[in-house]
């Protein structure tokens, strides 16, 4: 059995927890900062637990798609999702760019109200994966600050334009 790498990734928000939970589970405002540097098109989003978010997102003439389903929500505390890449018909699809990427990671989103500031931590964990999926999620770890740490940075942003 390989030990399965966690991806971790904590921020303070310089606003209240609910409207951080919003930023999370209204479409409008997760398009504005979920896949940063790409169109984000969500085309469902039922955040309850057994509910779905899918995801597109376009660059050029290339799409990304993602599902997420919902296993637990408690508002305005937790998301928990099994996230998978998937095709344009919303199945299991391997990532077009990594093949060995992990078909299904499990995320554990967690808002912490530090008076009318939010603590988020957010951790990514390899699903029921192969060795290889391991693997390769870990050898690209150190690369994930990337794109959630500019999401974050939007994120920041939309909620100070928000709280004007």
């Amino acid at each position: 059995m390989t030990d399965v790498p966690t991806y971790v990734l904590e921020r303070n928000f310089d606003a209240p927890r609910a409207l951080v939970w919003k930023a999370w589970t209204d479409p409008e405002l997760l398009a504005r900062w979920y896949g940063p540097g790409v169109e984000t098109i969500i085309h469902a989003l039922s955040v309850r637990e057994g509910g779905a978010w899918l995801c597109e997102m376009r660059w050029g003439d290339n799409a990304n798609f993602q599902r997420a389903d919902y296993t637990e929500v408690v508002e305005p505390e937790r998301l928990v999702w099994l996230h998978t890449v998937t095709d344009a018909d919303w199945q299991p699809a391997p990532n077009p760019m990594m093949p060995d990427w992990p078909r299904t990671l499990l995320t554990v989103v967690t808002f912490e109200a530090r008076g009318d500031k939010t603590f988020l931590r957010l951790t990514w964990t390899p699903h029921k994966a192969t060795d290889a999926e391991i693997a390769c999620f870990a050898g690209a770890m150190s690369g994930l600050d990337q794109g959630w740490g500019k999401g974050m940075e939007i994120l920041a942003d939309v909620l100070a334009e928000l709280m004007e």
